[in-house]
């Protein structure tokens, strides 16, 4: 008996996009398929490597398969093709097809760690990933990393930490990433008083100065607040994309709200929630500790009907990890950490995916959540 290409377009037809609720059909994600008698391969055509729907789909793609009478062999194979936002590419005329703006609305609740560990874990899936420290008055992330910070010498002259070529700023490459920090550029002796105007422009710099090269997601590591930069980074990047991080705390929560107003605000859609210093667990008693409260982030996200990305437990080994330039899923990706990380980072890729699909922005249409 042969298997007819119609009986297998049919049969996948009927599978579900978890997130986007139409068929891979209809998305066009179906690529390559190939009837030889009654064996059946394809490629699925993923919008992110980072899909954490990847085994359900196949689940159901084979349940459907196994229906078609005297089917033979299955074969899945797969690939992906990052969809990217239209809106931004179109104001900055740069290849970076996305933009994750990371803010908390305060200090102090790990949301440099969060984007640190967040890039990463993004570009161990295979994605192109960049890392922006946008954060003038308070670069933290060339320590986080390893990365050497601008010099300053005794007659108080600012030594820069990258290079330039063809009048571009270069990114330095570590873990898989490129990454960016005005750190690289100002020593951290060397205060910023800076106005509006000035971040403006530093933010547009940023992002067309320095040579970013192909990007799947540009992560950008906010400061603390919901003031200029915020806007700045609105006005300049049409189309980028928000995430909040903020602890269990009540008083956590309530500027982490604040940080949430601005984006909405902004007319920024909201990737989701991130709670960070979560419950863990204590390895000598096994029993649940929540030294900062637990369930905030999640509240968070109920009262603005906004996706929880999960929570992140308070584990010293990220601020071990922090302070010596070894980021939690880059150093010990079997913790359970750098796992709930590595989870997240899944969840907001699909996320943009989903913006993008609802807005009408992505390019290109095949998208999956």
């Amino acid at each position: 008996m042969t298997i007819t290409h119609e009986q297998v377009m049919s049969a996948l037809s009927r599978v579900i996009e978890p997130e986007l609720h139409k068929d891979l059909v209809t998305l066009n994600m179906i690529k390559d398929l190939r009837v030889q008698g009654r064996d059946v391969s394809f490629t699925i055509e993923l919008t992110t490597p980072a899909c954490p729907l990847k085994d359900a789909i196949e689940q159901a793609a084979r349940a459907e398969l196994s229906n078609i009478p005297g089917i033979g062999q299955i074969e899945i194979r797969w690939t992906s093709n990052v969809a990217a936002n239209a809106r931004m590419r179109g104001a900055l005329n740069l290849p970076i097809k996305n933009i994750i703006a990371v803010a908390s609305g305060k200090g102090g609740v790990g949301k440099t760690t969060v984007s640190v560990n967040l890039a990463i874990a993004l570009g161990q899936t295979g994605a192109r990933v960049g890392l922006l420290d946008n954060d003038v008055y308070g670069p933290n992330v060339p320590l986080m990393v390893g990365l050497p910070a601008a010099e300053l010498l005794p007659d108080g002259r600012a030594v820069p930490s990258v290079s330039q070529q063809n009048g571009k700023l270069i990114p330095i490459e570590k873990f898989g990433i490129k990454i960016f920090s005005i750190g690289f550029i100002y020593p951290s002796e060397m205060p910023l008083v800076w106005r509006g105007p000035m971040l403006h422009t530093a933010i547009r710099q940023f992002l067309q100065d320095v040579d970013w090269g192909e990007l799947d997601y540009l992560v950008v590591d906010m400061p603390p607040g919901t003031g200029d930069s915020q806007l700045s980074l609105a006005q300049t990047a049409q189309g980028v994309m928000g995430v909040i991080v903020t602890t269990p705390q009540l008083v956590s929560m309530g500027d982490a709200l604040k940080g949430l107003a601005a984006f909405e605000q902004l007319k920024i859609p909201i990737i989701g929630v991130i709670e960070n210093m979560g419950p863990y667990i204590d390895p000598v008693s096994g029993q649940k500790v929540a030294m900062f409260g637990e369930g905030g982030g999640e509240r968070l996200a109920a009262m603005k009907k906004v996706p929880f990305l999960g929570s992140i437990p308070l584990d010293p080994t990220i601020r071990v990890g922090s302070d010596s330039g070894r980021p939690i899923v880059a150093a010990y990706p079997e913790s359970e950490a750098a796992k709930r990380l590595t989870e997240i980072a899944k969840q907001v890729a699909a996320r943009v995916s989903v913006i993008n699909y609802q807005q009408g922005s992505a390019v290109p249409i095949s998208i999956i959540g």
